[in-house]
Protein backbone atom coordinates (compact mmCIF):
# COMPACT_ATOMS: atom_id res chain seq x y z
CA UNK A 1 0.00 0.00 0.00
CA UNK A 2 1.18 3.39 -1.30
CA UNK A 3 1.94 5.85 2.18
CA UNK A 4 0.64 9.30 2.45
CA UNK A 5 3.27 11.65 3.86
CA UNK A 6 3.23 14.67 5.58
CA UNK A 7 0.34 16.37 8.00
CA UNK A 8 -2.16 13.13 7.76
CA UNK A 9 -3.46 13.75 11.48
CA UNK A 10 -7.52 14.19 11.34
CA UNK A 11 -8.10 13.09 8.40
CA UNK A 12 -11.30 10.44 7.74
CA UNK A 13 -11.08 7.30 5.86
CA UNK A 14 -12.87 9.12 3.20
CA UNK A 15 -10.34 11.42 2.71
CA UNK A 16 -7.25 9.00 2.91
CA UNK A 17 -8.92 7.14 0.07
CA UNK A 18 -8.85 9.86 -1.77
CA UNK A 19 -5.51 10.63 -1.62
CA UNK A 20 -4.36 6.83 -1.81
CA UNK A 21 -6.40 7.00 -5.57
CA UNK A 22 -4.05 10.19 -6.52
CA UNK A 23 -1.00 7.01 -6.88
CA UNK A 24 -3.29 6.31 -9.95
CA UNK A 25 -2.87 8.71 -11.88
CA UNK A 26 -0.69 8.87 -14.84
CA UNK A 27 1.38 12.73 -16.11
CA UNK A 28 2.87 12.45 -19.73
CA UNK A 29 6.41 14.19 -19.48
CA UNK A 30 5.34 16.62 -22.18
CA UNK A 31 2.07 17.94 -20.01
CA UNK A 32 2.61 20.01 -16.75
CA UNK A 33 -0.30 18.31 -15.37
CA UNK A 34 -3.52 16.39 -16.39
CA UNK A 35 -7.01 17.48 -15.39
CA UNK A 36 -7.59 14.54 -13.77
CA UNK A 37 -4.62 14.84 -11.36
CA UNK A 38 -5.72 18.25 -10.85
CA UNK A 39 -9.08 17.75 -10.07
CA UNK A 40 -8.17 14.80 -7.56
CA UNK A 41 -5.70 17.35 -6.01
CA UNK A 42 -7.86 20.51 -5.59
CA UNK A 43 -11.00 18.09 -3.96
CA UNK A 44 -8.76 16.74 -1.18
CA UNK A 45 -7.28 19.86 -0.56
CA UNK A 46 -10.12 21.94 -0.50
CA UNK A 47 -12.11 19.61 1.79
CA UNK A 48 -8.87 19.13 4.07
CA UNK A 49 -7.63 23.05 4.07
CA UNK A 50 -4.45 21.84 3.34
CA UNK A 51 -1.86 22.02 0.20
CA UNK A 52 -1.84 18.46 -1.29
CA UNK A 53 0.93 17.90 -3.65
CA UNK A 54 2.31 14.74 -5.49
CA UNK A 55 5.85 14.16 -6.67
CA UNK A 56 5.92 12.55 -10.32
CA UNK A 57 9.13 11.32 -12.15
CA UNK A 58 9.63 11.33 -15.68
CA UNK A 59 7.71 8.39 -16.88
CA UNK A 60 4.66 10.17 -15.53
CA UNK A 61 4.19 7.72 -12.30
CA UNK A 62 3.27 9.20 -9.07
CA UNK A 63 6.02 8.46 -6.64
CA UNK A 64 4.80 10.58 -3.36
CA UNK A 65 1.52 11.87 -2.48
CA UNK A 66 2.00 14.87 0.33
CA UNK A 67 -0.44 16.66 2.66
CA UNK A 68 0.78 19.76 3.90
CA UNK A 69 -0.91 22.42 5.95
CA UNK A 70 -3.08 25.64 4.58
CA UNK A 71 0.01 27.28 4.13
CA UNK A 72 3.45 24.96 2.61
CA UNK A 73 4.04 21.66 2.15
CA UNK A 74 7.12 19.62 3.53
CA UNK A 75 8.82 17.18 1.31
CA UNK A 76 9.92 13.80 2.27
CA UNK A 77 13.24 12.58 2.31
CA UNK A 78 13.59 11.17 -1.47
CA UNK A 79 17.44 9.82 -1.48
CA UNK A 80 20.11 11.16 -3.68
CA UNK A 81 20.68 13.68 -6.41
CA UNK A 82 20.98 11.63 -9.96
CA UNK A 83 24.66 11.06 -11.09
CA UNK A 84 26.10 13.04 -13.64
CA UNK A 85 27.12 16.91 -14.37
CA UNK A 86 23.86 19.02 -14.80
CA UNK A 87 21.24 16.08 -14.08
CA UNK A 88 17.89 17.56 -12.35
CA UNK A 89 16.30 14.87 -10.25
CA UNK A 90 13.71 13.66 -12.75
CA UNK A 91 11.33 14.73 -10.36
CA UNK A 92 8.25 17.27 -10.46
CA UNK A 93 6.75 18.47 -7.59
CA UNK A 94 2.62 19.41 -8.01
CA UNK A 95 1.03 20.98 -5.49
CA UNK A 96 -2.05 23.24 -4.42
CA UNK A 97 -2.28 26.63 -2.87
CA UNK A 98 -5.34 27.73 -1.11
CA UNK A 99 -5.87 30.91 -2.38
CA UNK A 100 -3.59 33.28 -5.49
CA UNK A 101 -0.66 33.38 -3.99
CA UNK A 102 2.45 32.74 -6.28
CA UNK A 103 5.20 30.45 -5.92
CA UNK A 104 6.74 30.29 -1.94
CA UNK A 105 9.94 30.76 -0.82
CA UNK A 106 9.68 27.05 0.40
CA UNK A 107 8.75 26.55 -3.12
CA UNK A 108 11.64 27.83 -4.64
CA UNK A 109 14.08 26.25 -1.79
CA UNK A 110 12.97 22.96 -2.83
CA UNK A 111 13.06 23.21 -6.16
CA UNK A 112 16.56 24.38 -5.74
CA UNK A 113 17.75 22.42 -2.71
CA UNK A 114 16.75 19.12 -4.56
CA UNK A 115 17.53 19.76 -8.18
CA UNK A 116 13.79 18.87 -9.32
CA UNK A 117 12.71 19.15 -12.72
CA UNK A 118 10.19 21.73 -11.92
CA UNK A 119 7.80 23.00 -9.38
CA UNK A 120 3.99 23.61 -10.42
CA UNK A 121 0.95 25.43 -7.83
CA UNK A 122 -1.86 24.94 -8.87
CA UNK A 123 -4.69 28.03 -7.57
CA UNK A 124 -7.77 26.98 -6.29
CA UNK A 125 -10.97 29.16 -5.33
CA UNK A 126 -11.47 29.88 -2.27
CA UNK A 127 -15.42 28.88 -2.42
CA UNK A 128 -15.77 25.93 -3.92
CA UNK A 129 -11.97 24.83 -4.91
CA UNK A 130 -11.74 24.54 -8.20
CA UNK A 131 -8.70 25.43 -10.50
CA UNK A 132 -8.25 29.16 -11.15
CA UNK A 133 -4.65 30.07 -11.68
CA UNK A 134 -1.08 28.40 -11.74
CA UNK A 135 2.67 29.31 -11.23
CA UNK A 136 5.40 27.49 -12.30
CA UNK A 137 9.32 27.37 -12.23
CA UNK A 138 12.60 25.41 -12.85
CA UNK A 139 16.43 25.99 -12.29
CA UNK A 140 18.54 28.12 -14.67
CA UNK A 141 21.95 28.10 -14.66
CA UNK A 142 23.77 30.87 -13.35
CA UNK A 143 26.29 33.19 -15.08
CA UNK A 144 29.93 33.19 -12.88
CA UNK A 145 29.87 35.66 -10.43
CA UNK A 146 26.21 36.24 -11.16
CA UNK A 147 23.48 37.44 -7.82
CA UNK A 148 20.64 36.54 -10.25
CA UNK A 149 18.39 34.38 -9.07
CA UNK A 150 19.09 30.40 -9.84
CA UNK A 151 15.23 30.00 -11.15
CA UNK A 152 12.80 31.42 -13.41
CA UNK A 153 9.42 31.57 -12.38
CA UNK A 154 6.47 32.09 -14.50
CA UNK A 155 2.95 32.80 -13.75
CA UNK A 156 0.08 33.93 -13.04
CA UNK A 157 -0.92 31.52 -15.84
CA UNK A 158 -4.59 30.73 -16.45
CA UNK A 159 -5.33 27.02 -15.92
CA UNK A 160 -7.49 26.33 -18.26
CA UNK A 161 -4.89 27.74 -21.15
CA UNK A 162 -2.18 26.05 -19.47
CA UNK A 163 -0.02 24.82 -22.59
CA UNK A 164 3.59 23.86 -21.65
CA UNK A 165 5.75 21.07 -23.05
CA UNK A 166 8.11 20.38 -19.94
CA UNK A 167 9.89 17.64 -22.20
CA UNK A 168 11.64 20.53 -24.45
CA UNK A 169 12.41 22.95 -21.47
CA UNK A 170 13.45 20.24 -19.02
CA UNK A 171 15.80 18.36 -21.89
CA UNK A 172 17.24 21.71 -23.22
CA UNK A 173 17.69 22.83 -19.60
CA UNK A 174 19.42 20.03 -18.93
CA UNK A 175 22.16 20.49 -21.91
CA UNK A 176 22.80 23.66 -20.95
CA UNK A 177 23.26 22.75 -17.27
CA UNK A 178 25.59 20.72 -18.56
CA UNK A 179 27.66 23.04 -20.78
CA UNK A 180 27.92 25.45 -17.14
CA UNK A 181 28.95 22.95 -15.08
CA UNK A 182 31.81 21.43 -17.33
CA UNK A 183 33.42 25.34 -17.79
CA UNK A 184 32.86 25.43 -14.33
CA UNK A 185 34.45 22.07 -13.56
CA UNK A 186 37.85 22.69 -15.67
CA UNK A 187 38.83 25.46 -13.71
CA UNK A 188 37.49 23.58 -9.74
CA UNK A 189 38.86 20.18 -10.16
CA UNK A 190 38.53 19.22 -6.78
CA UNK A 191 35.22 20.84 -5.85
CA UNK A 192 33.47 24.34 -5.21
CA UNK A 193 32.82 25.24 -2.03
CA UNK A 194 31.06 27.88 -0.45
CA UNK A 195 32.38 29.42 3.28
CA UNK A 196 30.65 29.56 6.01
CA UNK A 197 31.24 31.67 9.41
CA UNK A 198 28.60 32.09 12.00
CA UNK A 199 29.72 34.18 15.28
CA UNK A 200 28.32 35.76 18.13
CA UNK A 201 28.59 39.49 18.28
CA UNK A 202 31.67 39.86 20.58
CA UNK A 203 33.86 37.85 18.13
CA UNK A 204 32.37 39.55 15.07
CA UNK A 205 35.43 41.97 14.82
CA UNK A 206 37.79 38.93 14.13
CA UNK A 207 35.54 37.69 11.85
CA UNK A 208 37.33 38.76 8.56
CA UNK A 209 40.75 37.21 9.44
CA UNK A 210 39.22 33.75 10.42
CA UNK A 211 37.39 33.16 7.03
CA UNK A 212 40.64 34.92 5.17
CA UNK A 213 42.34 32.05 6.94
CA UNK A 214 39.67 29.23 6.03
CA UNK A 215 39.74 30.40 2.35
CA UNK A 216 44.09 29.84 2.38
CA UNK A 217 43.10 26.09 4.08
CA UNK A 218 40.53 25.71 1.04
CA UNK A 219 42.84 26.92 -1.67
CA UNK A 220 45.25 24.56 0.03
CA UNK A 221 43.25 21.61 -0.31
CA UNK A 222 42.62 22.24 -3.58
CA UNK A 223 38.99 23.46 -3.53
CA UNK A 224 37.81 26.30 -5.12
CA UNK A 225 35.74 29.18 -3.05
CA UNK A 226 33.01 30.53 -5.13
CA UNK A 227 31.63 32.47 -2.03
CA UNK A 228 31.54 33.10 1.22
CA UNK A 229 28.95 34.05 3.69
CA UNK A 230 28.83 35.86 7.27
CA UNK A 231 26.29 35.81 9.99
CA UNK A 232 26.88 37.48 13.49
CA UNK A 233 23.93 36.31 15.78
CA UNK A 234 23.26 36.55 19.34
CA UNK A 235 23.91 32.86 19.82
CA UNK A 236 24.91 30.05 17.61
CA UNK A 237 21.61 28.02 16.63
CA UNK A 238 22.35 24.68 18.34
CA UNK A 239 21.27 22.68 15.74
CA UNK A 240 22.02 24.18 12.04
CA UNK A 241 24.58 26.94 13.37
CA UNK A 242 22.85 29.09 10.77
CA UNK A 243 19.85 30.40 11.07
CA UNK A 244 16.58 29.31 9.51
CA UNK A 245 16.39 32.05 6.43
CA UNK A 246 19.96 32.13 6.33
CA UNK A 247 20.29 28.62 5.86
CA UNK A 248 17.79 29.11 2.90
CA UNK A 249 20.16 31.32 1.33
CA UNK A 250 23.12 29.27 1.39
CA UNK A 251 20.95 26.80 -0.43
CA UNK A 252 19.76 29.25 -2.98
CA UNK A 253 23.28 30.72 -3.26
CA UNK A 254 24.83 27.14 -3.92
CA UNK A 255 22.73 26.66 -6.92
CA UNK A 256 23.64 30.50 -8.22
CA UNK A 257 27.30 28.81 -7.64
CA UNK A 258 27.39 25.66 -8.40
CA UNK A 259 28.43 24.44 -5.09
CA UNK A 260 28.74 21.30 -4.02
CA UNK A 261 30.49 21.52 -0.51
CA UNK A 262 29.72 23.90 2.40
CA UNK A 263 32.89 24.53 4.87
CA UNK A 264 32.03 25.71 8.15
CA UNK A 265 35.37 28.07 9.76
CA UNK A 266 34.30 25.68 13.38
CA UNK A 267 34.00 22.68 14.39
CA UNK A 268 30.50 21.21 13.90
CA UNK A 269 28.72 18.44 16.45
CA UNK A 270 28.08 15.05 14.43
CA UNK A 271 24.96 15.88 14.60
CA UNK A 272 25.09 19.59 13.67
CA UNK A 273 26.97 18.07 10.20
CA UNK A 274 24.62 15.41 9.82
CA UNK A 275 21.25 17.89 9.96
CA UNK A 276 23.21 20.11 7.61
CA UNK A 277 23.65 17.75 4.94
CA UNK A 278 19.82 16.19 4.92
CA UNK A 279 18.92 19.78 4.61
CA UNK A 280 21.14 21.43 1.56
CA UNK A 281 21.95 18.40 -0.01
CA UNK A 282 25.79 19.10 -0.12
CA UNK A 283 28.78 17.72 1.59
CA UNK A 284 29.11 19.40 4.45
CA UNK A 285 32.91 20.26 6.46
CA UNK A 286 33.94 21.96 9.12
CA UNK A 287 37.75 22.92 9.73
CA UNK A 288 38.95 19.82 11.52
CA UNK A 289 38.03 17.94 8.76
CA UNK A 290 39.55 20.35 6.32
CA UNK A 291 42.85 20.44 7.98
CA UNK A 292 42.93 16.54 8.05
CA UNK A 293 42.39 16.50 4.29
CA UNK A 294 45.27 18.88 3.75
CA UNK A 295 47.31 16.96 6.68
CA UNK A 296 46.20 13.28 4.37
CA UNK A 297 47.62 15.09 1.25
CA UNK A 298 50.69 16.04 2.26
CA UNK A 299 52.02 14.08 4.42
CA UNK A 300 55.17 12.01 3.12
CA UNK A 301 57.18 10.11 5.77
CA UNK A 302 54.95 6.60 6.96
CA UNK A 303 55.20 8.33 10.30
CA UNK A 304 53.11 11.21 9.57
CA UNK A 305 50.67 8.93 7.68
CA UNK A 306 50.23 6.88 10.63
CA UNK A 307 49.05 10.08 12.72
CA UNK A 308 47.35 11.37 10.37
CA UNK A 309 45.15 8.40 9.62
CA UNK A 310 45.00 8.35 14.13
CA UNK A 311 43.73 11.26 13.85
CA UNK A 312 40.91 10.73 10.93
CA UNK A 313 39.97 7.70 12.63
CA UNK A 314 39.46 9.58 15.83
CA UNK A 315 37.30 12.45 13.98
CA UNK A 316 35.40 9.67 11.98
CA UNK A 317 34.41 6.85 14.95
CA UNK A 318 31.57 9.60 16.53
CA UNK A 319 30.42 10.32 12.90
CA UNK A 320 29.91 6.74 12.32
CA UNK A 321 25.92 7.09 13.71
CA UNK A 322 25.19 10.04 11.40
CA UNK A 323 25.47 7.48 8.57
CA UNK A 324 23.00 6.49 5.95
CA UNK A 325 20.06 3.99 7.20
CA UNK A 326 22.25 0.83 5.44
CA UNK A 327 24.51 1.30 8.56
CA UNK A 328 21.79 -0.12 10.79
CA UNK A 329 20.76 -3.16 8.45
CA UNK A 330 21.46 -6.34 10.46
CA UNK A 331 23.78 -9.03 9.81
CA UNK A 332 24.10 -12.71 11.04
CA UNK A 333 26.58 -15.53 10.99
CA UNK A 334 27.38 -19.02 11.60
CA UNK A 335 27.66 -19.05 15.38
CA UNK A 336 25.48 -16.50 16.46
CA UNK A 337 22.25 -16.02 18.12
CA UNK A 338 20.04 -13.30 17.77
CA UNK A 339 19.94 -10.20 15.36
CA UNK A 340 24.14 -10.53 15.70
CA UNK A 341 25.72 -7.02 15.39
CA UNK A 342 24.60 -4.06 13.35
CA UNK A 343 26.81 -2.90 10.90
CA UNK A 344 27.22 0.37 12.73
CA UNK A 345 28.46 -1.93 15.28
CA UNK A 346 31.32 -3.66 12.98
CA UNK A 347 31.95 -0.22 11.74
CA UNK A 348 33.07 1.11 15.36
CA UNK A 349 34.40 -2.12 16.44
CA UNK A 350 36.68 -2.49 12.90
CA UNK A 351 37.45 1.64 13.92
CA UNK A 352 38.50 0.97 17.51
CA UNK A 353 40.89 -1.95 16.05
CA UNK A 354 42.26 0.14 13.92
CA UNK A 355 43.06 2.98 15.86
CA UNK A 356 44.81 0.47 18.58
CA UNK A 357 47.03 -0.76 15.54
CA UNK A 358 47.89 2.59 14.70
CA UNK A 359 48.73 3.39 18.14
CA UNK A 360 51.18 0.40 18.54
CA UNK A 361 53.07 1.15 15.26
CA UNK A 362 53.37 4.71 16.36
CA UNK A 363 54.72 3.64 19.33
CA UNK A 364 57.33 1.74 17.92
CA UNK A 365 58.41 4.48 15.50
CA UNK A 366 58.42 6.78 18.25
CA UNK A 367 61.34 4.51 20.39
CA UNK A 368 63.22 4.21 16.92
CA UNK A 369 63.06 7.90 16.79
CA UNK A 370 64.35 8.51 20.63
CA UNK A 371 67.17 5.92 19.65
CA UNK A 372 67.95 8.24 17.34
CA UNK A 373 68.28 11.43 19.22
CA UNK A 374 69.93 9.61 21.69
CA UNK A 375 73.25 8.90 19.03
CA UNK A 376 72.77 12.40 17.69
CA UNK A 377 73.19 13.50 21.16
CA UNK A 378 76.55 12.23 21.50
CA UNK A 379 77.08 14.06 18.81
CA UNK A 380 78.46 18.10 19.62
CA UNK A 381 76.85 19.74 16.50
CA UNK A 382 74.59 22.06 17.67
CA UNK A 383 70.79 21.96 16.54
CA UNK A 384 68.68 25.15 15.57
CA UNK A 385 64.96 24.20 15.12
CA UNK A 386 62.98 26.23 13.42
CA UNK A 387 59.12 27.04 14.68
CA UNK A 388 56.40 29.32 14.05
CA UNK A 389 53.15 29.54 12.24
CA UNK A 390 51.97 28.12 9.00
CA UNK A 391 53.05 29.61 5.70
CA UNK A 392 55.64 31.95 7.72
CA UNK A 393 58.13 30.97 5.35
CA UNK A 394 59.60 28.44 7.55
CA UNK A 395 61.17 26.05 4.37
CA UNK A 396 62.25 29.05 2.75
CA UNK A 397 64.30 30.14 5.69
CA UNK A 398 65.56 26.32 5.72
CA UNK A 399 67.29 26.92 2.05
CA UNK A 400 68.10 30.16 2.18
CA UNK A 401 70.13 29.06 5.52
CA UNK A 402 71.10 25.78 4.00
CA UNK A 403 70.83 25.02 0.54
CA UNK A 404 68.18 22.28 1.01
CA UNK A 405 65.96 22.50 -1.55
CA UNK A 406 63.07 21.70 0.32
CA UNK A 407 59.29 22.30 -1.13
CA UNK A 408 58.67 25.44 0.04
CA UNK A 409 55.29 26.77 -1.43
CA UNK A 410 52.89 29.76 -0.41
CA UNK A 411 50.21 27.13 1.04
CA UNK A 412 48.83 26.61 4.08
CA UNK A 413 50.94 23.36 5.93
CA UNK A 414 53.35 23.26 2.63
CA UNK A 415 55.46 20.99 5.66
CA UNK A 416 54.40 18.48 7.44
CA UNK A 417 57.25 16.34 8.14
CA UNK A 418 60.44 17.61 9.15
CA UNK A 419 63.02 18.25 7.25
CA UNK A 420 66.99 18.33 8.75
CA UNK A 421 69.72 19.90 7.06
CA UNK A 422 73.40 20.97 7.93
CA UNK A 423 75.06 24.24 7.30
CA UNK A 424 78.47 25.95 9.12
CA UNK A 425 78.58 29.11 10.97
CA UNK A 426 81.04 31.71 10.56
CA UNK A 427 83.51 30.86 12.81
CA UNK A 428 82.88 27.58 11.63
CA UNK A 429 80.76 25.60 13.79
CA UNK A 430 78.41 23.41 12.30
CA UNK A 431 74.91 23.73 13.00
CA UNK A 432 72.14 21.49 12.11
CA UNK A 433 69.06 23.40 11.37
CA UNK A 434 65.36 21.28 11.41
CA UNK A 435 62.46 22.58 9.64
CA UNK A 436 59.02 21.67 11.52
CA UNK A 437 55.33 21.51 10.70
CA UNK A 438 53.44 25.08 11.17
CA UNK A 439 51.05 26.28 13.94
CA UNK A 440 47.56 27.34 12.94
CA UNK A 441 45.06 28.75 15.89
CA UNK A 442 42.13 26.01 17.26
CA UNK A 443 44.45 23.32 16.10
CA UNK A 444 42.17 20.22 16.09
CA UNK A 445 42.83 17.89 19.37
CA UNK A 446 42.88 14.88 17.57
CA UNK A 447 45.95 16.59 15.51
CA UNK A 448 47.71 17.49 18.81
CA UNK A 449 49.50 14.29 19.21
CA UNK A 450 50.43 14.45 16.21
CA UNK A 451 52.44 17.91 16.60
CA UNK A 452 54.04 16.51 19.64
CA UNK A 453 55.14 12.93 17.86
CA UNK A 454 56.82 15.80 15.11
CA UNK A 455 58.54 18.21 17.91
CA UNK A 456 59.57 15.47 19.65
CA UNK A 457 62.60 16.56 17.03
CA UNK A 458 62.92 19.65 18.68
CA UNK A 459 62.93 19.01 22.31
CA UNK A 460 66.82 18.52 21.84
CA UNK A 461 67.32 21.70 20.18
CA UNK A 462 69.64 24.80 21.38
CA UNK A 463 67.68 27.17 19.90
CA UNK A 464 64.38 27.79 18.18
CA UNK A 465 63.86 30.10 15.93
CA UNK A 466 60.24 31.31 15.94
CA UNK A 467 59.60 32.22 12.96
CA UNK A 468 57.12 35.16 12.23
CA UNK A 469 55.31 36.63 8.51
CA UNK A 470 55.73 40.45 9.04
CA UNK A 471 53.62 40.90 6.18
CA UNK A 472 50.50 38.94 7.72
CA UNK A 473 48.34 41.90 9.79
CA UNK A 474 47.90 38.87 12.36
CA UNK A 475 51.32 38.36 13.26
CA UNK A 476 50.76 39.45 16.67
CA UNK A 477 47.85 36.95 16.92
CA UNK A 478 49.83 34.12 15.30
CA UNK A 479 52.94 34.74 17.87
CA UNK A 480 50.89 34.38 20.52
CA UNK A 481 49.34 30.94 19.03
CA UNK A 482 52.77 29.65 18.30
CA UNK A 483 53.74 30.57 22.23
CA UNK A 484 50.84 29.21 23.32
CA UNK A 485 51.55 25.80 21.43
CA UNK A 486 54.85 25.93 22.33
CA UNK A 487 53.93 25.74 26.31
CA UNK A 488 51.44 23.27 25.60
CA UNK A 489 54.48 21.03 23.60
CA UNK A 490 57.05 21.47 26.79
CA UNK A 491 59.14 23.48 24.80
CA UNK A 492 58.92 26.83 26.48
CA UNK A 493 62.54 26.29 28.68
CA UNK A 494 64.17 26.30 25.45
CA UNK A 495 65.76 29.64 24.25
CA UNK A 496 64.21 31.58 21.21
CA UNK A 497 65.42 34.25 18.36
CA UNK A 498 62.16 36.04 16.90
CA UNK A 499 62.68 36.22 13.13
CA UNK A 500 60.33 38.49 11.11
CA UNK A 501 60.35 37.27 7.62
CA UNK A 502 59.30 39.28 4.37
CA UNK A 503 59.85 42.18 6.00
CA UNK A 504 60.74 43.09 2.32
CA UNK A 505 57.47 43.66 2.23
CA UNK A 506 57.50 46.27 4.66
CA UNK A 507 58.93 49.62 5.36
CA UNK A 508 62.12 48.84 6.12
CA UNK A 509 61.89 50.99 9.48
CA UNK A 510 58.78 49.18 10.66
CA UNK A 511 60.20 46.05 10.15
CA UNK A 512 63.26 47.46 12.40
CA UNK A 513 60.88 48.34 14.65
CA UNK A 514 58.73 45.25 14.94
CA UNK A 515 61.99 42.94 15.58
CA UNK A 516 63.50 45.73 18.38
CA UNK A 517 59.87 45.13 19.99
CA UNK A 518 60.76 41.16 20.68
CA UNK A 519 64.37 41.55 20.65
CA UNK A 520 64.73 39.54 17.09
CA UNK A 521 65.92 40.51 13.68
CA UNK A 522 64.03 41.49 10.25
CA UNK A 523 64.92 39.36 7.17
CA UNK A 524 63.52 38.18 3.96
CA UNK A 525 64.30 34.65 3.27
CA UNK A 526 64.14 35.82 -0.32
CA UNK A 527 67.19 37.32 0.01
CA UNK A 528 70.09 35.92 0.70
CA UNK A 529 71.79 39.47 1.71
CA UNK A 530 69.74 40.13 4.63
CA UNK A 531 70.16 36.84 6.41
CA UNK A 532 73.67 38.42 7.94
CA UNK A 533 72.45 40.19 11.05
CA UNK A 534 70.53 36.54 11.73
CA UNK A 535 73.26 34.33 11.15
CA UNK A 536 75.72 36.42 13.06
CA UNK A 537 72.59 36.39 16.33
CA UNK A 538 72.48 32.50 16.12
CA UNK A 539 76.61 32.14 16.25
CA UNK A 540 76.77 34.60 19.35
CA UNK A 541 73.63 32.80 21.17
CA UNK A 542 74.93 29.15 20.32
CA UNK A 543 78.87 30.50 21.46
CA UNK A 544 77.17 32.29 24.72
CA UNK A 545 75.49 28.66 25.55
CA UNK A 546 78.97 27.33 24.84
CA UNK A 547 80.91 29.77 27.51
CA UNK A 548 78.39 28.94 29.89
CA UNK A 549 78.63 25.90 30.00
CA UNK A 550 82.41 26.00 30.22
CA UNK A 551 81.74 28.24 33.17
CA UNK A 552 79.76 25.41 34.85
CA UNK A 553 82.26 22.61 34.02
CA UNK A 554 84.28 24.89 35.63
CA UNK A 555 82.33 25.50 38.81
CA UNK A 556 81.41 22.07 39.00
CA UNK A 557 85.50 20.70 38.75
CA UNK A 558 86.45 23.46 41.03
CA UNK A 559 84.53 22.71 44.23
CA UNK A 560 83.73 18.81 43.36
CA UNK A 561 87.26 18.02 45.24
CA UNK A 562 89.43 15.30 43.59
CA UNK A 563 89.16 12.19 42.64
CA UNK A 564 90.46 10.63 45.34
CA UNK A 565 88.34 12.78 48.37
CA UNK A 566 86.93 10.61 50.92
CA UNK A 567 85.80 12.24 53.41
CA UNK A 568 86.88 15.39 56.74
CA UNK A 569 89.70 13.46 57.39
CA UNK A 570 91.80 12.63 54.82
CA UNK A 571 94.61 14.63 53.79
CA UNK A 572 92.62 15.44 50.49
CA UNK A 573 90.41 17.66 52.61
CA UNK A 574 92.80 19.51 54.29
CA UNK A 575 94.59 20.45 50.82
CA UNK A 576 90.73 21.01 49.23
CA UNK A 577 90.40 23.80 52.76
CA UNK A 578 93.95 25.13 52.14
CA UNK A 579 92.85 26.29 48.45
Amino acid sequence: MNDIHGNTSGLGPSELKALQRIYRRRVPFEKLTTPELTRSLAAVSHSTGRQVGVLVDRSGTVHHVIVGTASQIMLPDIGRLRAGQGRLRGLRLIHTHLGNEPLTRDDLVDLTRLRLDLVAAICLAPSDGTPTWAYWGHIVPGEEGSREPPFRTYGPLSYARLDVNVRATIEALEEELTRASRRRRTVAKDGRAILIHVCDKKHASESDVSLQELEELARTAGVAVVDTVLQVRNQVDPKYVLGKGKLDDVVILSMQRDADVLIFDRNLSPAQAAALARVTDLKVIDRTQLILDIFAQRAQSRDGKLQVELAQMRYLLPRLGQKDDGLSRLTGGIGGRGPGETKLEIGRRRANERITRLKKQLSKLGKQRKQRRARRGRNPVKHVAIVGYTNAGKSTLLNALTDAGVLAEDKLFATLDTRTRRAPLPNGTEVVYTDTVGFIRDLPKDLFAAFRATFEEAEDADLLLHVIDASDRSHDEHYDTTERLLVDLGLERLPRLVVFNKADQLDPRRAAAMAMSRDGVAVSALKPETLEPLIRRVSRILAEQDAAALDDDYYDDEYAGPSGYDGPDSDDDATFAAQ
